[in-house]
This record gives structure tokens, C-alpha cells and sequence, in this order.
């Protein structure tokens, strides 16, 4: 017996009244765009329409889940309401193309105000100094170029040994080097051997210092110095050293004016020294005469001195030192090693080691210019007799009782 099954939907038969089908919904904004006209919509309005209801109706589907149209329709829609209001507010896109949108940094104009012809912007000491005249606006620039000019290394000699006032010389040396703008080398020589307490002594200076030994017995006091500038100079030599080479003896005393000078020596460049005659109770001047900037004469005051070619002391010059290692520079008509002379009389040896760097007074230049100003004493206060404590300590104290009255 053939039976037949149907198939029946697993809904229940709904009969939909006054026409409708099923699961149509009229929404207020169907009933709002087709109102009660019957006429075909138009396809502009019913793509209006869906767009709407994608943004601002809780469209699911068919198992619960919120659709990606939504949220998407609703973002594309409020970036087109800012990107209009914000050309609302601020003009059309030519407008802001014609707009000058400028990243430099421009410092405010600086007006010259008060009683004075010049006002000088201050820098570093390296840069070139600007000047603004009165009444004149100038506006800094950060792109400008400034002639940045490095200072020239001053090479200061000094020669040391074991004396009474040795730790005093040595101390007031190097609390002078420490006020001199750097660059600055110190090279302090010592006979023989390197003591502990110099080398204490050049550490708590802060000064930048090479501290030498002169290997060289020398039995004769008078030619201890001339060793030992020596063997400086050869250290300068060998390492190719390029700067202002100053020999500086402890036992005098220094200006700063001095060596703010020496830096615009470019060859040899010497100036008038005072001396005091201990024995004779009196104070000589030795060095140049200057007209301008060109050395004419000398000072000199000891008759026994006459005949030296150049009247100088030896902390009364300065010069360049690639003359030392560098004679094709300077044209120098032979390469022989510039050295001190120990078989010379005392107080020949600066006229015979100047003789190894210049010709004649038209290669010197006057430091400064004119020679007017006194910049470093020479006292000759000298205990050669005497020598410090070994050890620079103190080995006996002296206990003193004093009786209670």
C-alpha cells in the first residue's frame, strides 16, 4: 500500500492579512520615502534609503550576529562630515596650498636701543664675532656659516730640579697654566730620574703635561737647563708636536696677557723681559726694540753682553714648532736637528739657539705689537745651595714643652 508524505514547512501556517507576505517589514522610513503613492521609487532614493538604514538601523542577520555594513557605513559617513566641516572652516584646498608653511626657526629682531654705536651679540670665543649698528635690525639666521678658527696648541718647557723652593716654583707654575685657555701641553723635564713628588705635584694641576727625564749626567749646574730643554726639544721632534713652544722656567713670573699672545705667533715672535739683579740691587730690561710690529733694536744693559747677536732671555721668545721638524717649511737651508749649544758661555745660549731659527730681526715679529707691556718677570731668587727635604716630608718634629705658670 503506496503511502504518500508530504512535506510540511517546520513553521506553522501563518495567513498574513490585508495582503502582506511574510517576514515583510515597513519601516517608518519605508512609510516616510514612498508615502502613499503608489508610483515606482526611484533607484537613487531606494540606494538613499538602504544607506540610512545601514547606519542607523540594527541590521542582523539570521543568526544574531551585527553585520561588518553597519559600523563601516557609519565611519565612512562621519569622515566625510569632518572632511567637509574642516574645509568649511578653514577655506577651500587652494587656499591651503597657497598657504607658506615655513619649519624655520626664526629668532625674534633684535633693536638697538640704548646710547652706545655698537652692540656686540656675544659667542664663543672660537666664532666670529657679529655686530649690529644702531638703529639697524638684523635677523639671525641659524643657517649661516661661522668661521670657526681652532686655537694653536701652546708646547710649554720647563725645566726642574731638586731645590729649596723647587715645590713652590712647580705650584705657582701650574696654578697659571690651569687659567690658560686650552689647548696646552706641559713638558717638565727632570735629570735623571722622574721624583714621586713632581709627578704628584703636575697631577693635581689639571694641566695636560708629559713629564720627561733627561738621561744625560751633566756634573756642571750652569749647562743642567741646557740638557734638559734639549731633550724636550727632541721629544717635540720626534713626535711631530705642532704648536707654539714656550720655555717657561719655574722660577719666573707669568702673565696670562703672555700667553694669549702667543697663539698669534705664526714664526718666531719675541718681547722685552724685566730682571732683577739680586747682586746689584738693580732691575734690567732685555729684548726688543719694536716699531710696530717689526723688532729694530734691543735693550741691553750689561756691558759683558754687548757682542751676543740677539739680546734675549730664555723665556723672552717663542716659536713654531714644525721649524723643528719640518725645514722645507720654513726653507731652511739645512736639516741639522735645532739644539741648544753647551760648549757656549753662560748667557750665549739663547743667542746661539736663535741664531739655528732666524736670520736676521726681519723674520722676528714683536709680541705684542709694539712691545710695550711688560708680560713676565725674571727674578733670579736661586738657593742652589740649598735642596728640599728627601722626600719633600719633614723627618724630625720638634716637640716643645711649655712650663704652666
Amino acid at each position: 500500500m503506496a503511502s504518500i508524505r508530504r512535506t510540511l514547512s517546520p513553521y506553522p501556517d501563518r495567513t498574513y492579512h490585508n495582503g502582506g507576505t511574510p517576514f515583510s517589514v515597513k519601516s517608518p522610513s519605508h512609510k516616510l520615502l514612498t508615502g502613499r503613492c503608489s508610483s515606482p521609487v526611484p533607484t537613487f532614493v531606494v540606494g538613499v534609503r538602504r544607506f540610512l538604514d545601514g547606519v542607523f538601523l540594527q541590521w542582523h542577520s539570521r543568526k544574531g550576529h551585527q553585520t561588518w555594513k553597519r559600523p563601516f557605513y557609519r565611519c565612512l559617513l562621519f569622515f566625510f562630515l569632518g572632511f567637509l566641516l574642516g574645509l568649511t572652516l578653514f577655506g577651500s584646498v587652494e587656499d591651503i596650498r597657497r598657504q607658506d608653511f615655513s619649519f624655520e626657526i626664526k629668532p625674534p629682531t633684535v633693536n638697538v636701543q640704548e646710547d652706545v654705536d655698537i652692540l656686540t651679540v656675544a659667542r664663543p670665543d672660537n666664532f666670529v664675532v657679529d655686530k649690529v649698528e644702531l638703529g639697524v635690525e638684523r635677523r639671525l639666521n641659524v643657517n649661516e656659516k661661522f668661521d670657526f678658527v681652532p686655537r694653536k696648541v701652546l708646547i710649554v718647557v720647563t725645566p726642574t730640579y731638586n731645590q729649596a723652593l723647587q715645590a713652590y716654583y712647580l705650584n705657582r707654575l701650574g696654578q697659571v697654566l690651569r687659567l690658560v685657555p686650552t689647548p696646552l701641553v706641559w713638558i717638565v723635564v727632570e735629570m735623571e730620574t722622574l721624583s714621586v713628588e713632581t709627578t704628584e705635584i703636575l697631577m693635581k694641576t689639571g694641566v695636560v703635561y708629559r713629564h720627561l727625564v733627561c738621561a744625560k749626567n751633566s756634573t756642571d749646574v750652569k749647562n743642567r737647563g741646557v740638557h734638559q730643554r734639549n731633550a724636550a726639544l727632541e721629544h717635540i721632534e720626534h713626535h711631530k708636536l705642532d704648536g707654539i713652544v714656550y720655555f717657561a722656567d719655574d722660577d719666573n713670573i707669568y702673565s696670562l696677557e703672555l700667553f694669549e699672545s702667543l697663539r698669534k705667533i705664526s714664526h718666531f715672535g719675541s718681547w722685552p723681559v724685566a730682571m732683577l739683579a739680586q747682586s746689584k740691587n738693580k732691575a734690567i730690561l732685555e729684548g726688543p726694540v719694536c716699531n710696530g710690529s717689526q723688532v729694530i733694536g734691543w735693550h741691553t744693559n750689561e756691558k759683558s753682553k754687548r757682542l751676543r747677536r740677539f739680546h734675549v732671555d730664555m723665556s723672552g721668545f717663542a716659536f713654531n714648532s714644525t721649524i723643528l721638524w719640518d725645514p722645507n717649511r720654513w726653507q731652511r737651508p739645512t736639516s741639522n736637528p735645532i739644539r741648544q749649544l753647551d760648549t757656549v758661555k753662560e748667557g750665549f745660549q739663547e743667542t746661539t739657539f736663535l741664531e739655528q731659527l732666524v736670520e736676521d730681526e726681519v723674520q722676528m715679529e714683536a709680541t705684542p705689537p709694539g712691545c710695550s707691556r711688560i708680560m713676565n718677570w725674571h727674578l733670579h731668587l736661586e738657593a742652589r745651595e740649598l735642596v728640599y727635604p728627601k722626600g719633600w716630608l719633614l723627618q724630625k718634629n720638634l716637640d716643645i714643652v711649655l712650663p704652666i705658670k
